[in-house]
């Protein structure tokens, strides 16, 4: 199996750089990159675009919100390094399907689907290092909505699975690792 780096932090903590630059140190061209974000705003569309001019030329991308597992088990070949970015924009995806005020259990066991997937092609990959991007959202107030609510205690517990695998956990402050595991 791939060796696993988890990179947690909060919202432009520099988490997406430094895992850009691990893997561009490990992997050189051979990586791919997995964009999880949908641009369903002019907002998004710039950070996405942003993104996008941040990697390197020579990176292949695979841009794809749900079904992110089986999609990189699909196409990942021989590259060395798999990155995810980010588990954040994943969790969100399958739990805004249900609105406002969304099903706990079963935005749960969508996310958790889509984990269990994602660790399904780990396993099974040649790559040899995989780099998964989250945010850390349990550290602030209690959100006052109940989607707010649902999708941090789903992403946190969605943390902590990925986490227990993870060869490597890094939190990322001021765009400086600390590690964790």
């Amino acid at each position: 199996m791939p060796h696993l780096t988890l990179i947690l932090g909060g919202a432009r903590s520099g988490k997406s750089s430094y895992a850009q630059n691990l893997a561009l140190e490990t992997g050189g061209a051979s990586v791919l990159y997995v964009a999880t974000a949908e641009a369903l705003d002019s907002e998004m569309r710039t950070r996405i675009a942003a993104h996008q001019a941040d990697r390197p030329v020579g990176w292949r991308t695979l841009e794809t919100p749900r079904q992110v597992g089986s999609r990189i088990t699909a196409v990942s070949g021989n590259a060395k390094v798999v990155l995810v970015d980010c588990m954040t924009l994943l969790v969100s995806n399958v739990a805004v399907v249900h609105g406002e005020t969304p099903d706990a259990c079963r935005a749960e066991q969508e996310a958790v689907a889509e984990v269990d997937a994602l660790l399904d092609a780990w396993r099974q990959s040649k790559s040899s290092l995989w780099i998964v991007v989250s945010n850390e959202v349990g550290l602030g107030l209690v959100p006052p909505t109940p989607l707010g609510r649902v999708y941090r205690d789903v992403l946190g517990r969605v943390n902590q699975r990925l986490a227990a695998v993870a060869d490597e956990v890094l939190f990322l402050v001021a765009g400086l690792p600390m590690k964790v595991k």
